[in-house]
């Protein structure tokens, strides 16, 4: 007789992460493949999560003063070439447009008939459209400032894929604001750090540090980036949202400029800013286990899940009633700023094979429901951050007063969680020697999981490239508001001024 698995997802974390990941994602039903190479089709269950993700942000956005618009997908050629930086940044990425019109070729084929006048780029980021657009809007200082925000598909040319963490094509989020000074603009720029870092924290459940990009890591044309870093359980890094001051140099190629209160004509001070359907894939990495998904209620498209269970034919109709009842029940109940999201899972399947499914798709609490738990008028809980096996019987009056305070438990204890697991695995290092060692597997057959967050001092150019290449490590951030002296360069013996986190990344 074959040995059952003891977990719901094969292989495990320890055996083989990458392929967990993509085990974890199928079990889930979040997406999957397309016909389409390096694109992915979102299932129901994925989308509902990015949509909860849209409807926090948006909010967030809107709290802050901005408005959402949009801009069109398709970008002139010629509109990256006034950005030297930035197209060289995005060049090898670009899906090109050179062509329109369908015409019937030979054997039923369909041929591109008319060549465009000036090739379109399918948007890979829209800072240069905006700014063409923005060149219009603004000729005053009182047209200033401009708060926008845009929800958009983008395109960018990725080699290798991987559901939600890099394809060629994705969703986002991404801001496009236009300011009379340059202490605005920046000022701006820090603000939505902080907002991204508050969501990924009170909502995600997911530890980052705030931080800005090194120069080699920081984005074309920007004159400074900024980033939330959060670290997965292989221990890599993983780039959670950009905050990207881009002074006067997009202004100077879209010509922004307006007249200011004293009649002079100046150049505007801009900022972009924006996250993605990797936050889903973040989500996954930071919290997910060896049975499946788990979701920070929070975020979670369902809260709670009942789970009629009878034997017999007769019993049906009062368990589904009951449970019918309590959920009717629970939805009244607030939670984060609605109302609990109920599931009564009435489908014609085995109540083991509905447990584990809700197990794999990370819903927060699971309520088996049996005449037993009805002649008690009790409830038998499960919670997805503990074990499957972890049950207990609640009075059903106790669960209902108590439902936003466990949801809020398991959020908070998703949270504990993955910071202690940070913290452990992020170290100090004042000599490359040990930095190096830190970064090399012990079995060099499973190099996945190794390493972690190394904080060192660090100077930047060429030499110290290469050595970070040469160990496939990147600069991650210098984080903000760390209040340290200055100190050696592990890399060249050269004075610097701040430890830079370095490690394995996404």
């Amino acid at each position: 007789m074959a040995k059952q698995p003891k977990n719901a997802i094969e292989p495990t974390r320890a055996v083989d992460y990458p392929e967990w990941y993509q085990q974890v994602v199928k079990a889930a039903e979040l997406a999957e493949a397309s016909p389409v190479r390096g694109c992915m089709v979102i299932k129901p269950w994925g989308y509902a999560i990015w949509e909860n993700i849209q409807a926090v942000l948006d909010r967030m956005f809107k709290d802050t003063g901005h408005v959402n618009a949009y801009f069109p997908l398709f970008i002139p050629k010629s509109y990256l070439e006034k950005e030297a930086q930035h197209v060289e940044g995005f060049a090898k990425e670009c899906a090109v447009v050179t062509h329109h019109r369908l015409e019937a070729g030979p054997d039923g084929t369909l041929v591109p008939a008319g060549e465009l006048a000036e090739p379109l780029i399918v948007r890979p980021t829209s800072e240069t459209i905006i700014g063409e657009v923005y060149a219009k809007w603004v000729q005053s200082y009182r047209d200033l400032p401009i708060l926008i925000n845009q929800w958009a598909n983008v395109v960018r040319w990725e080699m290798r894929t991987r559901l939600f963490l890099r394809t060629a094509e994705f969703l986002w989020q991404e801001g496009h604001t236009c300011h009379a000074t340059r202490e605005e603009a920046e000022q701006e720029t820090l603000q939505m750090l902080d907002v991204y870092a508050d969501f990924a924290e009170n909502y995600m459940a997911m530890p980052v540090i705030k931080g800005e990009k090194t120069a080699d890591e920081r984005f074309p044309g920007a004159v400074n980036t900024y980033a939330i870093e959060a670290m997965m359980q292989d221990r890599k890094a993983l780039q959670a949202g950009t905050s990207h001051f881009l002074g006067q140099n997009f202004s100077r190629a879209a010509n922004i400029s307006f007249q200011d209160k004293d009649g002079a004509q100046q150049l505007a001070w801009t900022t972009s800013w924006g996250v993605s359907t990797r936050l889903i894939g973040a989500l996954i990495m930071t919290h997910s286990d060896d049975d499946g998904l788990v979701l920070p209620p929070k975020l979670a498209p369902r809260h709670v899940v009942l789970i009629p269970i009878w034997r017999k034919d007769e019993e049906e109709a009062q368990v589904v009633s009951y449970c019918q009842d309590l959920a009717k029940e629970l939805r009244q109940v607030e939670f984060s700023g609605g109302k609990v999201r109920v599931e009564v899972d009435t489908r014609d399947l085995r109540g083991g094979d509905k447990v584990w499914q809700h197990v794999k798709r990370g819903v927060p609490i699971r309520l088996e429901i049996g005449p037993r738990d009805i002649a008690s008028d009790s409830v038998f809980m499960a919670r997805r951050d503990k074990s499957p096996k972890d049950k207990q019987g609640v009075p059903r009056a106790e669960f209902v007063a108590k439902v936003a305070s466990i949801l809020q438990e398991i959020q908070d204890a998703l949270y504990q969680r993955a910071l202690a697991y940070r913290e452990e695995h992020s170290h100090d290092f004042d000599d490359l020697e040990s930095m190096l060692a830190f970064f090399t597997p012990q079995n060099a057959d499973k190099p996945e999981i190794h390493g972690g967050f190394a904080r060192a001092y660090a100077t930047e150019g060429p030499e110290v490239q290469a050595i970070l290449k040469q160990h496939k490590l990147t600069a991650r951030c210098i984080p903000l508001g760390a209040d340290e002296p200055p100190g050696t360069c592990v890399f060249t013996g050269k004075p610097a001024a701040r430890r830079v986190i370095f490690a394995k990344a996404y």
